[in-house]
């Protein structure tokens, strides 16, 4: 299987349509982040219940659990290095930074600064740097390879981070509808454009560059999910899925910047057409809001979770 969709299948609407689930685990509490690493053949998911889950995506065996019961976990990233993540503490008193050693079960280093809980923490494509961003109204620039925060923004609101995939831009968003732009080399200097979505005041929950750097993908508080033109601010696509209850909804592009999926609350996952904006596919399967969800980025696989973490592939018959 893996074969033949690294070397032979291109995703197709037809393909799209007819993905189905190929592997489900259910957890005793709600999955609230994941991640694959640049290979695509792992995956790890932290859990409400304080649990780290690593699994291969070639056999679906989980391969290590891990618990951080005086923490919790949340916002799981992996670093460069497989076998290392960092991750954000879930609970209400702690709002240090982690990096994990997943094959050790060893904390390797703790990043302190934010005064608030972390909502939104990436890792740079290019190097060994990451940000994170806090209910604090600040955005901090680390180095893995040291404790101390090497850069600080503030901003009015709760910011949302994310690198381009180059890792020479990041991109904050706020509250006030903003989307800021900064060359990593120099962020002190301020953002180098500010693009303003039209819209009644919305919470961005996730921001996403798409694989080719040409769009930003925007999930809010409400139904909308905005796709921006990354280099002239143009709100290109609008898409909607249900969210009344101001859900935390996820959205992620395909490899190939081809398709947008989202979870929804009505517990289904939308897939539309990235461009057109088509909604080719409803995919069933969870018993409650998927939150979370994301492609492979190397193989034609679909991780989404909300108490249970569920693999879709495409049904290659």
């Amino acid at each position: 299987y893996q074969r033949r969709v690294r070397g032979k299948i291109k995703l197709t609407d037809q393909i799209v349509r007819g993905m189905n689930i190929g592997f489900t685990n259910n957890s005793v509490a709600k999955v609230n982040s994941l991640d694959f690493n640049k290979t695509g053949e792992f995956l790890v998911t932290s859990s409400d219940d304080e649990a780290l889950n690593l699994y291969s995506t070639t056999t679906t065996k989980l391969e290590k659990t891990l618990n951080s019961k005086r923490y919790g976990v949340d916002l799981v990233r992996f670093t460069h290095q497989d076998a290392h993540v960092i991750c954000a503490s879930k609970n209400d008193w702690d709002e240090t930074i982690r990096y994990l050693s997943l094959q050790e079960n060893k904390y390797l280093c703790y990043y302190k600064g934010h005064r608030d809980k972390v909502i939104s923490l990436v890792t740079s494509p290019l190097d060994d740097t990451f940000i994170s961003a806090s209910l604090d109204e600040t955005v901090r620039i680390w180095d893995l390879r040291s404790p101390a925060c090497e850069g600080l923004l503030r901003r009015k609101g709760n910011p949302i981070v994310n690198y381009d995939p180059q890792g020479l831009i990041f991109a904050a968003a706020i509250d006030n509808n903003s989307i800021y732009l900064y060359d990593i080399r120099s962020y002190d200097r301020g953002p180098f454009v500010t693009f303003q979505v039209t819209h009644q005041l919305v919470k961005f929950k996730n921001m996403k560059f798409s694989p080719d750097g040409k769009y930003i993908l925007l999930s809010t508080n409400e139904d909308v999910i905005f796709l921006m033109d990354a280099y002239s601010g143009e709100i290109i696509r609008k898409y909607s899925r249900p969210n009344r209850s101001g859900l935390n909804l996820e959205a992620s592009f395909s490899p190939d910047a081809e398709y947008i999926l989202s979870g929804s609350e009505d517990g289904k996952i939308y897939v539309w057409k990235t461009l057109s904006g088509e909604n080719i596919a409803i995919w069933e399967g969870h018993i409650s809001p998927p939150t979370v969800v994301s492609w492979n980025p190397k193989l034609m696989l679909v991780a989404s979770a909300c108490e249970k973490l569920t693999l879709w592939i495409p049904n290659i018959n």
